[in-house]
């Protein structure tokens, strides 16, 4: 397997950043500014760009301690903990993809506005593919792509300064407070987003040369370069047009453009702004894997997304998943992208607000960590920005009619975060898999027709053939769902031995047998998947339903249950993969090659055929003992194994 090369250099991470942050906000805010605090809207740019110059130096002194792939995940991680961390990876990666997915679809909708609904769509898929497929090749190739982004970004707002500069009159300051003072702070709050950014360049930390300098550099550079930037743009803008006349542009750089060019030049900035645009996207796609894989390497995502590609260096995987979520999300949000662009505020306010509080965290934790740079009045002045922070959503609260419904959707997609943290435990921990399935018991018998419909049970009893008179090893039988049909099966004369992991789960399938009045089925409690319990006995077949899946070791539990079998004993499982057809289960369930072969090593010959679900991929495993191997020991009884010893 491959891994993540240091490709980039100072200046190259310098103009990716500047990419990264300046996004969308610099093309249509200083317009915004002027219709709310006239040419008084220059102080509010002014103070904006000192408070972000100040913010940026939280994510410099960060990413100099941490210079690595997760970026601002690996700083909460080591501030917060396991959990919150998680939560702030989520946050970053659900504002991250809306992000990219709506800025896609307003950037067509800037260029194109009218009812070409297909063209549109395609156009943004294209992109979408596009950049991803840039991405996948490597970092240098997409390290180009963001550079050539970022030098017409800065190349189309000097082309316009320049001639602005030119064409200002003083008079167009004069009255220069048209407004109450009030509104000066007041227009901050509408032009703060044009500094959003900054986590987007820390994810390519780890592929940065001397990323504990760089980064900084870049970070706090690239961060001064955009304030400068905007502040003469700003001011060059009122000082060319009217504040009244700039305020009340939709595009304002296609006016400035029409104003010093002529028509081709209201058309050519057109056309340049989009291209500006979709280049902010295409630095979050290019950067965005990189969370991802973070966030495998630390078990908080399936591990497939951890790999590297061999040749191009990239997490392909992650990309390829990335990919497909974002070509979903621009479908779903074509017609509500802007009800999704306004929630990216509380997000991103919420998530830098978490980034500053770890600053805090990590002075007082880990005092004597390496720090090659760091943030003068580091606490107090955290502590201040995240009070900004907060008053800005207040302010945005205060202003914005729908504000409280987006804010509590905002908050929903957080909270969503924290079901799907308990599946990756459970996914990659025993003892977590146990606690769940004790919590959830009673949920999956009021589901099983849904999960397992009888349709799949009548095929494994077909598959099974004649068992009447037999004894059949159940390993992991839930509350019973192919259990009871089993008993049926096997007759008076006949046994079924089955365990499981979570009592409720057999306390619930004890209660359904019971009724039934099958006595000669014997449940037994195994709160542990990576071993066969030592009061199984010889059997003559062995089933398993969703369970094989759990195990950190295979090999282990398919050694131990040949030595349950006589030779040509058979076998049948049955496992899931390829959730929602997007996420994976454990790694060699995925090819049925690998399947074939852990099967044969195990003593097995087996037949493995895949049936789509109702949200999933049914993987049919069944043959039979050809040969006796080898028993692995079993590990203690308190060792609980790892998903990080691969099969």
């Amino acid at each position: 397997m491959g891994e993540l090369k240091k490709v980039l250099s100072f200046p190259v991470i310098l103009l990716i950043t500047i990419n990264s942050i300046m996004g969308t906000g610099i093309f249509f805010l200083p317009a915004l500014g002027a219709q709310k605090a006239g040419p008084a809207s220059i102080l509010s740019w002014l103070f904006l760009s000192f408070i972000a110059i100040y913010f940026s130096m939280v994510f410099a002194e960060l990413c100099s301690m941490f210079p690595k792939a997760g970026g601002v995940y690996e700083f909460c991680k080591q501030a917060f903990g396991r959990f919150p961390s998680f939560l702030v990876g989520w946050i970053t990666i659900v504002a991250g993809n809306v992000t990219i997915a709506m800025l896609i679809v307003g950037a067509i909708q800037y260029i194109l506005p009218g009812e070409f609904y297909a063209l549109k769509l395609s156009i943004c898929l294209m992109f979408v593919f596009l950049f991803n497929y840039i991405a996948y090749k490597g970092m240098k190739t997409s390290a180009f792509m963001l550079v050539t982004f970022a030098i017409i970004t800065v190349g189309t707002l000097t082309a316009l300064i320049l001639p602005n500069l030119v064409a200002t009159r003083s008079e167009n300051f004069i009255p220069f407070f048209v407004f109450p003072t009030s509104m000066i702070v007041l227009t901050i709050f509408f032009i703060a987003e044009t500094f959003f950014g900054w986590e987007t360049a820390t994810f390519l930390a780890e592929e940065t040369k001397n990323p504990e300098t760089v980064m900084p550099k870049a970070l706090i550079g690239g961060t001064v370069i955009i304030a400068i930037i905007c502040l003469l743009f700003v001011v060059s803008s009122i000082g060319a047009i009217n504040w009244t006349v700039f305020g009340s542009s939709l595009t304002p750089l296609s006016d400035l453009g029409a104003l010093h060019f002529g028509s081709i030049g209201k058309d050519v900035f057109t056309i340049l702004v989009y291209l500006s645009i979709i280049g902010s996207v295409a630095g979050w796609i290019v950067s965005a894997p990189r969370l991802i894989m973070a966030l495998t390497r630390d078990k908080l995502f399936p591990p497939q997304f951890k790999a590297i590609h061999p040749v191009y260096h990239t997490p392909h995987k992650a990309i390829i998943f990335q990919t497909i979520l974002t070509s979903i999300l621009v479908c779903v949000g074509f017609s509500s992208y802007q009800l999704l662009l306004v929630l990216l505020l509380p997000l991103a306010l919420i998530l830098y607000s978490a980034v500053a509080l770890s600053l805090i965290i990590l002075r007082y934790k880990q005092p004597k960590t390496p720090r090659p740079f760091k943030m003068p009045f580091g606490k107090i002045g955290s502590v201040l920005l995240i009070i900004f922070n907060f008053s800005l959503i207040g302010m945005w609260l205060y202003i914005e009619h729908d504000a409280f419904h987006i804010l509590k959707l905002g908050l929903a997609f957080i909270a969503l975060g924290i079901p799907i943290y308990f599946l990756i435990e459970m996914y990659y921990d025993p003892h977590a898999v146990m606690i769940v399935n004790d919590i959830l018991a009673q949920f999956a018998l009021w589901t099983e027709n849904l999960s397992f419909p009888k349709k799949r049970r009548d095929e494994i009893l077909t598959v099974m053939g004649n068992v009447k008179g037999k004894t059949i090893f159940e390993y992991g039988c839930s509350v019973g769902t192919i259990t009871l049909p089993l008993a049926q099966a096997v007759g008076k004369k006949g046994k079924v031995i089955a365990i499981d992991i979570s009592k409720k789960n057999l306390k619930i399938a004890n209660r359904r047998l019971s009724k039934a009045g099958h006595t000669h089925v014997k449940t037994i409690h195994h709160p542990e998947y990576n071993t066969i319990h030592p009061k199984v006995p010889k059997v003559d077949k062995i089933i398993s339903v969703g369970t094989l899946g759990y195990t950190s070791n295979a090999d282990r539990i398919l050694k131990q249950m040949n030595n349950l079998l006589k030779i040509k004993g058979e076998i049948i499982f049955v496992d899931f993969d390829k959730f929602f057809d997007i996420i994976p289960n454990i790694d060699w369930l995925n090819t049925d090659e690998v399947i074939l072969k852990k099967f044969k090593n195990a003593g097995f010959e087996i037949n493995v055929i895949r049936k789509q679900g109702f949200a999933w991929q049914y993987v049919y495993m069944f043959g039979k003992k050809i040969k006796h191997v080898k028993q692995i020991q079993s590990q203690k009884k308190n060792n609980k194994g790892s998903r990080t010893k691969k099969n």
